[in-house]
């Protein structure tokens, strides 16, 4: 009676969350279906963005969530391995470096922006303008590359955590008989470890992009920029992006009834661009583990 009570409990919860979350995304395209249109989604914005479209958004929170995967992936996956593979298990530097991952995951995202700034900004940017650029103003300013450099920080833990789990998961056993056969530690890493926990890799990557698409306050003082006509072309250049344009039609226009519209299908697209990218790692993962268990 017990085991029945909880199980309905809980599958009244789940049946909470799913109302809750269809309620929030049907008031979303209800509304957010107004304005939308193929020009609204290719055309530059104009006089203040109060015409035109959204397409620069569009683009530079594409670009920037593309930068910061590239970034975050390769370091929280290298971790990964190091801490589970190949550092002493009774280490105290491990347990240190494990207390850091557990912080910095529990840190606010407006401080990442904070060190982004005075990290990235002020002391790597200014200090390869001085180096190399003869202190002419290139990297040492808000860009694309700092913003995406202060998204891979905050989304790191994830990426960590999850492979962490992947590797975890791999019987020892496998490695035994790697290492049985003659293999070194870095052949059986590549050879039997990251084949087996690709989809955990994949996993953590996939959550990696949906922190990092919806994020405002990291890239306040990194980089965003509410009203850009134009595609960011280099690293270094400023870039509109979807949640901070969201951000400051929510809390800084005179008139909110008449930014409503454009508001709404602002927030349409980028849980359309959201699920885009989540569901694009979702298919590579799905078709990376068919060749895998079909190379089996």
């Amino acid at each position: 009676m017990i085991g029945k009570l909880f199980v309905a409990l809980t599958a009244f919860c789940c049946l909470i969350i799913v109302v809750l979350v269809a309620a929030i995304l049907g008031d979303i395209a209800y509304f957010g279906w107004e304005r939308l249109s193929l020009q609204f989604l290719i055309a530059a914005p104009q006089q203040g963005m109060a015409e035109g479209g959204i397409f620069p958004a569009i683009f530079g929170t594409f670009f920037l969530v593309l930068l910061m995967t590239i970034a975050v992936i390769p370091l929280g996956v290298m971790t990964a391995i190091y801490l589970h593979e190949y550092a002493p298990k009774k280490s105290a530097m491990v347990r240190w470096i494990r207390l850091a991952i557990e912080n910095l995951a529990g840190v606010p995202a407006i401080v990442f922006g904070l060190f982004g700034l005075g990290f990235f900004i002020e002391f790597v940017g200014r200090g390869m303008d001085r180096i190399f650029l003869n202190d002419q103003l290139t990297f040492g300013q808000p860009a694309i590359i700092w913003a995406a450099m202060t998204l891979a920080l905050l989304t790191l833990p994830t990426v960590v955590v999850a492979t962490e789990e992947a590797l975890r998961a791999i019987p020892a056993s496998h490695r035994e008989v790697a290492y049985s056969l003659g293999a070194t530690r870095l052949q059986m890493v590549r050879r039997v470890v990251l084949p087996q926990s690709i989809g955990g890799i994949l996993t953590g990557g996939i959550l990696a992009i949906s922190r990092g698409a919806g994020e405002v306050a990291p890239i306040l003082f990194t980089g965003a920029a509410y009203f850009l006509p134009y595609l960011p072309k280099k690293l270094n250049d400023q870039f509109m992006e979807l949640g901070y344009h969201i951000y400051v039609l929510a809390t800084q226009s005179p008139d909110v009834e008449k930014t409503k519209p454009i508001l709404y299908s602002t927030v349409f697209v980028l849980l359309a661009l959201t699920f885009m990218l989540n569901f694009t790692a979702i298919w590579v993962r799905s078709r990376i583990r068919r060749k895998l268990r079909m190379a089996k």
